[in-house]
């Protein structure tokens, strides 16, 4: 069985962790999401109105990928929509 002092050992390596991660994703200027579908939700309202060009820039500077993935995200979307 698992010590109290032990379960108290890992809940600080865990908060170590996640202060560690944390500054990672400020450095790197990623922005996380629990859900990544809330993240194109901007992308998703540029599309439908017709801002392709825009909605693949916008998911370029989300995910932080090449402008060529984006489309190909973005194109990928639009599919699976139908629009």
């Amino acid at each position: 069985m698992i010590s109290e002092s032990e379960i108290l050992g890992m809940k600080s390596r865990i908060n170590e962790l996640e202060a560690r991660l944390e500054f990672v994703y400020k450095y790197l200027r990623i922005e996380y999401s629990d859900n990544p579908d809330a993240a194109n939700k901007e992308v998703l309202a540029l599309l439908v109105r017709g801002n392709k060009i825009e909605a693949i820039k916008r998911y370029h500077e989300i995910h932080k990928v090449g402008l060529a993935e984006a489309k190909q995200a973005v194109d990928g979307l639009e599919s699976r929509l139908g629009l």
